[in-house]
Parts: structure tokens; sequence; C-alpha cells
């Protein structure tokens, strides 16, 4: 555990010293305590169908999350790393949580509120044993834009919540995922609405922006993933993803849960499709409608209209042109096409992302999240003795922490564009440890790393000092010379 982390911890503990006699404030802390010293939470938000659940099944490899062409989330689920299986769902009325029978039907979970009803869960946990989520706590949340009465707004409290005095404690999320299909109105104003909500508890550094159905912007075709990665270069100079995330990543997020799960019948089935006359299975796969109602080629083994449903729920018509290509090419077992599948999917990409930019600097985001949910307690409780001590305390943390300087840094070289590739990586943009951000690996010598942190150094004292550089990269540059003396500091 950091330091900053360990400082932290000590406002907590005082805080709850201080407030010890206010119940609503105790529980508002102690939750904040605890998530201090947990996973990562990382909530996945968006309008409907962005593909929310698909990217969660896709992120842990196993189909957990409901999914399907109806709306599937309608309650804010949390999904977590357990020793054995349970669903328990926690009511609005205040009621004790209830345990749901943990049920699979075809692979996946199927989760059945049964009596209790949508209207009546206020949340749901799943406890699922996953290395996947052993450092990450993922959280599905409905659709924005639902128009269900009461579910677009529950995905706003959730996220709002670090900002709500009235929230529940526990509510809300260190990061968050935004996902998005294209940059249409509804996306731009999910960003401007729920994102400045999620900002203020969060900050635009622990949200990084999804471009999840990357395929459909190519329209289906082979290098439809090459497609959405300039459309994704584009998004990131947009003023309206900008100024609330830290990047945009495509990912086809339906073939990342597909190659993630595929099944030995399903591999089988794209083998007998591959075994075709190249010609003959492009036709067929021309469109989603041909491929479920037109006649198979005849060296493809008989497959009915049922089975070519359950295929193409799987893979879409992108997936299944790709993987019968990839079939073609040599991919001979279901494992070797699962792992091609991924490669192309984005899913990597994304979760190298997850991993150096938001889960390696976990502690800076839940520091800040247990600091803030400090300050709210500090301005909707009655005062109390000790509470201007605790206010300076929060202060003296906020003020000092070089962790939140570098993160605000890095917002600032996004949002402004055209910023240092070294800076940003000098800044921890790909990871905290002095090897990621010199560049170097990790089986560095001491010595290579501490001589590349002097020549940097050297480099960025004069980029502070420049009189013909612009306030806002004299600041970077200030910033940067402090993390290289952070470095330098740590390895003498």
């Amino acid at each position: 555990m950091s330091a900053l982390a360990d400082r932290t911890r000590a406002v907590l503990d005082r805080a709850l010293a201080v407030h010890a006699g206010d119940p609503a404030a105790v529980a508002v802390l102690q939750a904040h305590r605890e998530r201090l010293d947990g996973p990562l939470r990382v909530a996945l938000a968006g309008t409907l169908k962005a593909g929310k659940s698909t990217l969660l099944n896709a992120l842990v490899g196993e189909q957990i999350a409901p999914t399907g062409t109806a709306e599937c989330t309608r309650v804010v689920t949390t999904y977590r790393d357990a020793p054995s299986a349970r669903v328990v769902v926690e009511h609005r009325d205040g009621t004790p949580p209830e345990d749901l029978p943990v049920v699979h039907r075809r692979g996946a979970l199927v989760i059945d509120l049964g009596a209790t009803g949508v209207e009546r869960a206020r949340a749901l946990r799943v406890d699922w044993p996953s290395a996947s989520l052993r450092a990450v706590n993922l959280i599905d949340t409905p659709g924005a834009d639902s128009t269900r009465p009461g579910v677009a707004g529950r995905a706003r409290a959730f996220l709002g919540a670090a900002d709500d005095p009235t929230a529940v404690p526990g509510d809300g999320a260190d990061v968050v995922l935004h996902l998005v299909r294209h940059l249409h109105d509804a996306d731009v104003a999910f960003a401007e609405t729920v994102g400045e909500q999620a900002a203020r508890g969060i900050g635009p550094a622990g949200t990084v922006a999804v471009l999840s159905r990357a395929d459909e912007i190519g329209g289906g075709r082979l290098d439809a993933l090459v497609t959405a990665a300039q459309v994704a270069r584009r998004y990131r100079a947009e003023p309206g993803l900008r100024r609330h995330c830290r990047t945009v990543v495509p990912v086809a997020g339906l073939l990342a849960e597909t190659a993630r799960t595929l099944r030995a019948a399903e591999f089988a089935a794209v083998r007998d499709l591959a075994a075709g006359a190249r010609e003959d299975v492009e036709d067929l796969l021309l469109s989603a409608d041909r491929f479920l109602d037109a006649r198979l080629p005849d060296a493809v083994a008989p497959m009915d209209r049922r089975a070519r449903r359950a295929l193409l729920d799987r893979f879409g018509v992108h997936g299944l042109r790709l993987a019968t290509t990839l079939v073609r090419r040599g991919a001979g077992d279901s494992a070797s096409l699962a792992a091609e599948l991924v490669r192309r999917s984005g899913l990597e990409e994304l979760r190298a992302v997850v991993g150096t930019q938001l889960v390696a600097h976990g502690d800076v985001f839940r520091a800040r999240a247990a600091l803030g949910a400090v300050e709210r307690v500090l301005r909707t409780a009655p005062p109390r003795a000790g509470g201007e001590e605790l206010a300076a305390a929060v202060e003296r943390v906020l003020t000092g922490a070089h962790e939140f300087v570098e993160q605000d840094a890095l917002v600032a070289l996004h949002t402004r564009g055209g910023g240092s590739e070294e800076a940003r990586r000098l800044l921890g943009g790909d990871g905290p440890d002095a090897a990621a951000r010199l560049g170097v690996t990790s089986d560095a010598g001491p010595d290579d790393v501490r001589g590349l942190a002097l020549d940097a150094l050297a480099r960025w004292r004069r980029a502070g000092e420049d009189p013909r550089a612009d306030r806002s990269r004299t600041d970077v540059a200030r910033v940067v010379v402090r993390s290289l003396e952070g470095i330098l500091a740590g390895r003498s």
C-alpha cells in the first residue's frame, strides 16, 4: 500500500473519531475506509445497448452478466471475486439483503429477481470466483437513456453518488469506462451530463471512453477494427469527450466476449462453414438475413435456422466473416481461433489501458474519492469539535500529494492535445513504477535507471525554465521534474 493510501487512511480514521456520534457520516466514512483497502471499483456506463454487459463478460472471460437484444441491465450490479458463486439483491425499502438462486443456462449465469422484481431491487451483487475480478470490482449500470420509468435515473444516481450526500454509503465508483457506440447526440449528452456529474467525484483522469462496438464502424469488414482505430483517434480530439476522459479505446465487444468464452461446438460450426468455397461463404455472410435464410453451400454441413441464429447471436456477421477467414488461414483448433479473435477485438489494448492507467494508479483514485467524501461530510454534517483540524488534514493531503498533481497534469496534456509523449510517460501514463516511466524493461539495472532519470531531469529542467515556452508547457515541465526527482529519491 502506498504512502498516499496510508495518509488517507489516517485522515479517515480521524474523521471517524470526530463524527463518531453521527451514524450517517460514520456509514459513509467507513464505506470509504473499506474501499481504500479493496479492489478498484470500475463502473461500465453508457447509453442503452452500448454493450456494457457484453464487455464485462469479455473482461471477466465468462458469461456472468445477462446480454441480449432486450434491455438486460435495469439494476446496478456489482461483480466481485469470491470463493464461491453467490447472487444477492439489496432492497430499496431497506429490508435485509436476499440471496437469489445461482442458475446456469447454456453456459451463462441467469439472474432471476423472482418475487423481488426490478422495482423493489436497489442493487445486485454477484460473487464469482475469477482471477480477473481480484484487482477490480466491475459494476454494470443501466442504460443512461433507458425509457423505462426510473431505470436511467439509477445509473445517473450511482455515478453521481460521490457528489450526493444522500447517496447510499458504498455506492459510486472509483473509475469509469464510458462506452459509446458512435459519437451521436445521445453519447455527447451522456458525456456532458453524467460525465460531468461523475467527474466531480472521479475526475476525467479516472474515465476512459470505449468505442464498444467497433466492428460496426467499419461496416463489418475484415479490417473494421483498423477503421475503428482511426475513428478513435479522431474521437480523442473531440471536445465533448476530451473534457471528460483520458483516452478512447476501440473494442469489438461481442467478438471479444465470444473469443473469451468460445465453445468447442461453436468452433466446429465455424470450421464447417469455412469448409465451403470462399466465394460461397462470403456470399452467405453478406447480411444477417441472408445467413439465416439462404441455402448453405453444398460443402457445408447442414445447419437449421435455430442453430444459425445461435451462431449469429454469438459472433455477429463480422465475427463469422473473420472467424471463417482465420480458420481457412490455419486456425486449426478452438484455442488458436480464440486467441486470434481476442487479438483482433481490441480487448487486450483495453485491458492494458485499464491495467496501466487505472488499476496501477488505484491508490490515487481511491484516495481522491475518500478525501472527497470527508470534505462532503464536513460540509453537510453538523459542526463538531475537531472539524477544523480535520479539514486542515484533508487539505494537507490534497495539496501535498504529488500523485494528484500528476493525474491533473496528464488530463491537461490530453485536453490540450499534441502533448509530449515523453511527458505523458514520465507522469505515469504507462504505469507508476520507475521503469515504465522511463520506458525501459522492468529488469533494467539501478544504474541504468538512475542514468536515464538524470538525463531526463536535466532536459525537463531546461524546458521548465525556457522563457519562450507558454505557461501550460512550463507547468507540465515542472510537474515532470518533480516526478523525476521522486524517481531519483526512490533509487538513491
